[in-house]
């Protein structure tokens, strides 16, 4: 196997050593076409594929999965390759910086402008789900809701921002991740009561000592909880 040292060398592998990892989705005729001007132009893939080491003398694609199946379609018997350490962080980034995978943010702490260009980016996607969408309103309401306790992104849904259950919620599970701060033992913040369920507020009203639970619906519950402590 090759030593640590190789770790970020652009080295010439043989094909054969290669495994292709995922694959590619682009279009036949793009490789096709691209081996072809390949060929033409020197046989050279100067856009290095990104491979981690498997075994001796043995790589897998990590990234750049398209340069590779175009030179696999090309006929190349080598390739240029960049190694890399293999770490799932390595191959997560690797994946995001080629273009492969979509970067996630974190909506629990997200600035405005993180929200708003996240929101844009799925709202312009031609068949996406949020295309009907005005970003501009959901950007707004998300980043003044109390989404640091957030657990899941169903709260976005009693925001009224145009983003319903189904697809659109989906959706957002592609660009934000959330890592929720503890819910306070005692909450009177209405805009924060409302985010969460008609159970979780008839725990919080049962450890407050209101009577008649059983009976309140969410908005009486939400009520009662909002009163300030006595």
């Amino acid at each position: 196997m090759n030593s640590l040292s190789d770790i970020g060398n652009l080295m010439h592998l043989y094909l054969d050593e290669i495994d292709p990892g995922e694959g590619t989705d682009a279009p036949e005729f793009l490789i096709k076409a691209s081996a072809h001007l390949l060929n033409q132009k020197g046989g050279r893939n100067w856009i290095p594929v990104i491979v981690k080491e498997t075994g001796k003398d043995k790589y897998q694609v990590i990234a750049n999965s398209f340069i590779y199946a175009i030179a696999e379609e090309a006929g190349l018997d080598r390739v240029w390759c960049i190694i890399t350490d293999g770490s799932d962080e390595t191959v997560e980034v690797t994946k995001i910086l080629a273009g492969e995978k979509i970067p996630k943010i974190n909506l629990s702490k997200a600035s405005r402008e993180e929200i708003k260009a996240a929101l844009e980016y799925l709202v312009k996607q031609p068949d996406g789900a949020l295309k009907a969408v005005k970003s501009a309103i959901a950007t707004n309401r998300i980043d003044e809701a109390p989404r640091q306790y957030w657990k899941t992104l169903e709260p976005i849904l009693n925001l009224k921002c145009g983003i319903t259950k189904g697809k659109k919620l989906d959706a957002l599970n592609q660009v934000f991740y959330l890592t929720p701060q503890p819910m306070p033992d005692t909450i009177t913040d209405a805009d924060i009561l409302k985010t969460m369920s008609t159970a979780e507020l008839k725990v919080m009203a049962k450890k407050r000592g209101i009577s008649g639970i059983s009976k309140m619906k969410k908005d009486d519950l939400v009520v009662a909880l909002s009163k300030p402590l006595k």
